[in-house]
C-alpha cells in the first residue's frame, strides 16, 4: 500500500513539473517575442548576504530582464525567515542588505518595485482563501516542502512551513505575475500557484466570465549550479559561499581554501572531478569563456595556478559591483527609502487584488 501510493505520488509529481516544463517552453517563446506583456515576481529571504550563486543563478538575470522591459517585482520575504528557524536573526540588516546587492548589480527602482513582504498587509489577507483551495494532502506531499523540512533548523516543524507554498502564491498572484524564475526544484511550488489560480477563478469567476488570476508560467534559469569552496551546493547556511560584498582579499583566502583534488592536470569533469570543474565554471562565467578552454589555458600547472585564474577572474568581474556597492552603502537611508517607495507601489497593487477578490467572492 505504501509503495503503490508513494509511486503513484511521484509520478504525479513527474507529470506535473513535466506539465509545468512544456508550459515554460511556450513562455519563453512568448516572452522573446514581446517582453513589454510580461510581469515577473522574483524574490529572496533575508537570511544573509547574497553570494556568487545567487549573482550568476538569478541576480543577473532579473536585471537583463529589467532592462528589456519586463514590468518586474522583487518581494523581500522576511516573514517566509521563520519557516524554517525560530527566530528572524538581524532581519532588518539582512533586508537591506539584499537592497543594497540588488542595486549594485543593476536593478533600478524606478523600474523594478522592491519591496518586504511584511510591509503590505494585503498579501497575508490573500494568503486566507488560497489556503481554503489546497487540501492538507496537496500541502503534506510538495517535495520542495519536505526538502526543507529536512534541512529546517527547528527542532519540531511549524504550520507556517506547510503554508509555504501558498505563502509564495499570495506573493505571485497579489500583482496578477505571469512570469516567474525558476530553479527546476522550484517548480512544485510553482504549481501551487498555478492551482490556486485556476480553481478560484473556477469558483469565483468574474461576472462578465474572465479570470481574477492569470496561471503564472516559469522561466527556467540555464545558470548552471554552482559549487561552494567545499565541493558542495553554495549556501549562505554552510559557509562555503563567497559574497558579492566581500573584499578581494577575503575572495582570495576562500578560493585559497577551496577543495580541489591531487591530479595535477587541470581538465573540465563535472562528473569525475566536481571541485576542479566548479572552480573552472566559476572562472568561465566571470570572462565569458567555455570552461575547456580555460582549462586548456592552465594544463597541468595544477591546482595553484588553477586558484589563482579563478580569484583574479572573480575580483576583476565583481570590481565595478563592489565599487558601487561600497558607494550605496554609505547612506543606508536611500536603501530604506527604496523599500517604502516599492511597498507603497506594493500595497496599490494588492489593495486593488484584495478588494476584487472580496467582490467575486461576495464579501462585505
Amino acid at each position: 500500500m505504501t509503495t503503490a501510493t508513494t509511486t503513484t505520488t511521484e509520478a504525479a509529481t513527474t507529470a506535473t513539473s513535466e506539465a509545468t516544463t512544456a508550459e515554460t517552453a511556450a513562455s519563453t517563446a512568448t516572452f522573446t517575442a514581446d517582453p513589454a506583456t510580461h510581469r515577473v515576481l522574483t524574490g529572496d529571504r533575508p537570511t544573509g548576504l547574497l553570494h556568487l550563486g545567487h549573482y550568476f543563478g538569478t541576480l543577473r538575470n532579473r536585471v537583463r530582464l529589467q532592462n528589456q522591459g519586463v514590468e518586474m517585482f522583487v518581494v523581500i520575504a522576511d516573514y517566509q525567515v521563520i519557516t524554517d528557524r525560530d527566530i528572524a536573526d538581524r532581519l532588518a540588516e539582512h533586508t537591506e542588505n539584499l537592497v543594497l546587492d540588488y542595486l549594485a548589480a543593476g536593478l533600478d527602482p524606478d523600474r523594478a518595485t522592491i519591496f518586504a513582504h511584511s510591509a503590505v498587509p494585503a498579501l497575508n489577507q490573500l494568503l486566507l482563501p488560497f489556503l481554503s483551495l489546497v487540501s492538507v494532502a496537496e500541502l503534506n506531499r510538495n517535495p520542495t516542502v519536505k526538502d526543507e523540512i529536512a534541512h529546517s533548523r527547528q527542532s519540531a516543524v511549524n504550520g507556517l512551513m506547510f503554508t509555504y507554498p501558498v505563502h509564495q502564491a499570495a506573493d505571485i498572484l497579489f500583482c496578477k505575475a505571469n512570469l516567474v524564475p525558476v530553479g527546476q526544484d522550484q517548480l512544485p511550488h510553482l504549481e501551487v500557484a498555478r492551482t490556486v489560480a485556476r480553481r478560484f477563478n473556477e469558483r469565483y469567476p468574474h461576472v462578465d466570465g474572465g479570470a481574477v488570476f492569470p496561471a503564472p508560467q516559469a522561466l527556467l534559469s540555464d545558470a548552471p549550479l554552482l559549487l561552494g569552496t567545499d565541493g558542495g551546493k553554495m549556501s549562505k547556511s554552510r559557509g562555503n559561499a563567497i559574497p558579492l560584498g566581500a573584499t578581494e582579499d577575503e575572495t582570495a583566502r576562500a578560493i585559497r581554501g577551496a577543495r580541489t583534488d591531487a591530479d595535477r592536470r587541470i581538465d573540465y569533469d563535472p562528473v569525475n572531478r566536481p571541485e576542479v570543474s566548479g572552480l573552472l565554471l566559476l572562472a568561465a562565467l566571470c570572462q565569458d569563456r567555455a570552461p575547456e578552454e580555460i582549462a586548456e589555458e592552465i594544463g597541468d600547472r595544477g591546482a595553484a595556478a588553477l586558484k589563482r585564474t579563478v580569484t583574479d577572474s572573480v575580483n576583476e568581474h565583481l570590481r565595478p559591483l563592489r565599487t558601487r556597492r561600497a558607494e550605496l552603502a554609505t547612506d543606508r537611508g536611500h536603501l530604506r527609502q527604496v523599500l517604502r517607495d516599492g511597498a507603497e507601489r506594493a500595497n496599490a497593487i494588492a489593495d486593488a487584488t484584495l478588494d476584487e477578490v472580496r467582490a467575486v467572492m461576495g464579501a462585505i
